[in-house]
C-alpha cells in the first residue's frame, strides 16, 4: 500500500479490488466535474508563464486541493502539463519526466534559478484583470 495511510477499502468501500494503477481513471470519473474545472485552468496557462498546482486548485474553485490537480493531470493528454510546477517554481517529477518538463519550458522561454523556476519572473495570474485597449481620436 502506498504511504497515504488509508487502505483502498476506506477510500472506496466496494471497489477494494481496484490496483493502484486504475486509481487516477477512478478519481477522474468520481471527481470529473472537480477535474474538469482545474484542467479549464491548466489551459488557461500561457507559453512562458507556469503556475503551481496549489495556484491551479485555487482558481478552479478548489483551495488546498494540489495534489488533485495532480491526479487530474495524470489522466489526461493534449495539455500543457510542463507549465504546473511545485511551489515555489521547484520540478517535482523526477527522472525523464523532469528533464523533459524542465526542457520543455526552456523552449517556452521560461528562466531557472538553480533548479527552480524564477517565479517572479513567469508566474501566472489567474486573476489580473486584462487591461483595456484604448482607442485614440483622431
Amino acid at each position: 500500500m502506498p504511504s497515504g495511510g488509508r487502505s483502498q477499502t476506506a477510500c472506496f468501500g466496494e471497489r477494494a479490488s481496484l490496483t493502484w494503477s486504475e486509481l487516477p481513471a477512478l478519481q477522474i470519473s468520481n471527481h470529473g466535474g472537480m477535474f474538469q474545472k482545474m484542467l479549464r485552468q491548466v489551459r488557461r496557462i500561457p507559453r512562458g508563464k507556469v503556475a503551481t498546482y496549489g495556484d491551479v486548485a485555487y482558481a478552479a474553485g478548489f483551495p488546498g486541493a494540489a495534489r488533485q490537480v495532480a491526479w487530474a493531470l495524470h489522466g489526461c493528454s493534449g495539455l500543457p502539463w510542463q507549465r504546473v510546477v511545485g511551489a515555489g517554481g521547484k520540478i517535482l517529477l523526477g527522472g525523464e519526466a523532469g528533464m523533459e518538463q524542465r526542457f520543455r519550458l526552456r523552449n517556452e522561454g521560461v528562466r531557472f534559478v538553480g533548479l527552480r523556476v524564477d517565479m517572479k519572473a513567469h508566474r501566472f495570474n489567474f486573476f489580473a484583470r486584462k487591461r483595456p485597449e484604448h482607442t485614440r481620436r483622431g
